[in-house]
């Protein structure tokens, strides 16, 4: 028996896995049937960011929604000089194994902030794993970085913040875990009353762990690091999946990037739009989110 918890309130129908992924622990939820979809949250949610939306996704899939290394309640690693360890070529990895010790050797995905970073390295590294893919709210890394201005670095603070070295951003974090992570919530949602209580509760939960905060702060650094290296030494090469684009048109990615633009040279076959919300569309608008994801899973 798991001693981690489960939310059977929250995602009515879904089963709680602890999935050896090539040697890394990696905490699932799965449920429904149908094809495979996998679901990848982001910073500084877990996977209870999907609970409006993937009871209704696991009626026409088989909805696995995992935590990413280091977050939740996945395995946390330690950090190392180079980043590797929370390279999104190693994260992508994992979900990668993830997915075939249940049994998936080809899924689509719907993936949001980290997580859709998560995605664009795996659409890369495994192309002939990946079906169709969903990316919410993001541009290209190395393009959100190349754009960098006075009112990005000020809007998205935290990616300057905690790509500082060991251990300055993880011990002024945890001063006050709580008050970090609801400030930082507070700012990217943008329709009042979207967060389920019971969900923030749990990220607090998470977060409150040093051994999370460390991994994030890793997340951050490898993106800043070893993953523009990796980008850069795949410049040129395509997403071949059929690749959706999702954003808030409240939210900072939307308002600062033209993210239709900062794709098209990154992906073969891309299309998107605009929604009316902020950063996180699945808590935001699910209604919304899960009408386009119909949509474009219809296509096939």
């Amino acid at each position: 028996m798991s001693a981690y918890p489960e939310y059977s309130e929250l995602m009515p129908g879904f089963r709680w896995h602890d999935i050896d992924a090539g040697g890394v622990r990696i905490r699932a939820a799965v449920g429904g049937s149908g094809p495979p979809l996998l679901l990848l949250h982001g910073h500084p949610q877990t996977h209870l960011t999907w609970h409006k939306v993937a009871p209704a996704l696991a009626k026409r899939f088989t909805v696995v929604a995992t935590d990413l290394r280091g977050y939740g309640d996945s395995e946390k690693l330690p950090g190392d000089p180079e980043h590797r360890n929370y390279s999104k070529r190693a994260m992508a990895a994992d979900q990668v194994a993830a997915m075939a010790a249940l049994g998936f050797d080809r899924f689509d995905v719907v993936a949001h902030d980290r997580g859709a970073r998560v995605a664009h390295r795996m659409a890369l590294d495994h192309p002939a794993r990946i079906g169709r893919m969903v990316l919410l709210d993001i541009a290209p890394t190395a393009t959100m970085y190349a754009q960098t201005n006075r009112e990005f670095a000020t809007r998205y603070f935290w990616w300057f913040f905690l790509i500082q070295p060991f251990d300055l951003p993880e011990r002024m974090i945890a001063a006050d875990p709580d008050y970090f992570l609801d400030r930082h919530l507070a700012g990217q949602i943008k329709i009042e009353g979207s967060l389920d209580p019971r969900v923030v509760a749990e990220y607090r939960r998470c977060y409150r762990d040093p051994a999370t905060r460390h991994a994030i702060c890793e997340d951050y650094r490898a993106a800043a690091s070893i993953d523009l290296d990796h980008d850069a030494a795949d410049e040129g090469r395509l997403i071949e999946a059929p690749l959706l684009l999702l954003w808030g048109a409240y939210g900072t990615v939307g308002t600062l990037f033209d993210v239709m633009e900062s794709w098209r040279s990154k992906a073969r076959d891309a299309s998107g739009r605009a929604l009316p919300c902020g950063h996180s569309p699945q808590e935001e608008i699910p209604n919304v989110l899960l009408a386009e994801l119909d949509a474009f899973f219809a296509k096939a």
